[in-house]
């Protein structure tokens, strides 16, 4: 009975995370926003460039990598897609400036992926090219299945310009065992990631031991190549395993990666062990759908967020 409370939780949470309304009435409430805001300040590394930056110098002084996204996705018009470019390049500005470490990640439908492919492309183009004059490297996220091969199309595309651009891949969509093949020849870094989204039936694997075992199998084989790669999970067993590959195999270009807030505190224990590890980090305003995202992953951390509403700051 438990289990199932908890999927109904998490299945309700993924859809609100998803409705668009709910998202721009919490946007709109200051009074529900600032109450939310609350909960979301563990998960997130604030509003602004500026809090952003500061976030990302802290994990850099404890000798962490970072990457950092500025939040949103399903942008439908050129106007806010060409505004949310443009808060890319000048985050990467003023990595570069501040002289920190962090690379870039990004959804495709934040830079225009629903307007039109070539929208997004010239948009990844514009922030691959300054990220590059910096040394830094872009991650594109994976979104819904429905837009799946647009963005792999777009990755393949733009890669060919761009050497310091990687992709995301989903261990649990079928799919990813035809798609990896391809895109592990190619030389952009590759994050894996069990995956989230909702799926038509068919189209993933549950949650459980096999997909463990198809996603340790992914992370392998990436190990053995020396892939550039982020193994990225919350996942205690899923890492535990992967240091034991790291250890067999001896790669270094790797990462083990955990969003801000969750479990950062195994990801420092890693660290010190002489591991390479990465935080990932998300600022912005579009914080709401993050917010119901981890809570979905998990729904008892709401009882957490409940506890950083009502404490007093």
């Amino acid at each position: 009975m438990e289990q199932k409370l908890l999927k109904t939780g998490a299945d309700s949470l993924k859809k609100a995370a998803l409705n668009e309304d709910a998202k721009e009435f919490i946007l709109k409430n200051d009074t529900i926003f600032k109450v939310l805001k609350k909960a979301a300040n563990r998960y997130i590394g604030g509003e602004s460039t500026n809090e952003a930056l500061k976030t990302v110098r802290e994990w850099n002084n404890k000798g962490f990598d970072v990457t950092t996204d500025f939040m949103g996705e399903s942008i439908r018009n050129e106007k806010d897609a060409n505004k949310a470019t443009a808060e890319f390049v000048q985050f990467a500005k003023a990595i570069k400036r501040e002289n920190l470490n962090s690379s870039i990640s990004l959804d495709l439908s934040h830079i225009g992926l629903l307007v039109s492919n070539d929208l997004a492309t010239e948009n990844l183009r514009i922030i691959c090219n300054e990220a590059q004059k910096m040394n830094q490297e872009v991650i594109i996220s994976m979104e819904g299945t429905d837009r799946t091969d647009r963005i792999l199309d777009i990755y393949v595309e733009t890669l060919k310009s761009y050497k310091n651009l990687g992709i995301t891949m989903q261990a649990y969509l079928h799919r990813t065992k035809d798609d990896f093949k391809e895109v592990a020849k190619l030389s952009g870094s590759i994050r894996m990631v069990k995956g989230a989204y909702e799926t038509p039936d068919g189209l993933s694997i549950k949650r459980g031991s096999e997909l463990d075992q198809i996603y340790l199998d992914y992370v392998e084989q990436l190990l053995s190549q020396n892939h550039r790669c982020s193994i990225a999970s919350h996942h205690e067993k899923i890492h535990q395993e992967s240091i034991k590959l790291i250890k067999k195999l001896k790669p270094t270009n790797y990462v083990l990666e955990r969003l801000l807030g969750i479990r950062n505190e195994e990801l420092i224990e890693y660290k010190g062990k002489g591991l390479n590890c990465r935080i990932y980090i998300v600022y912005g305003k579009e914080w709401y759908l993050y917010l119901c995202n981890r809570w979905a992953e998990y729904p008892l951390s709401m009882f957490q967020g409940i506890a950083d509403i009502v404490e007093e700051k």
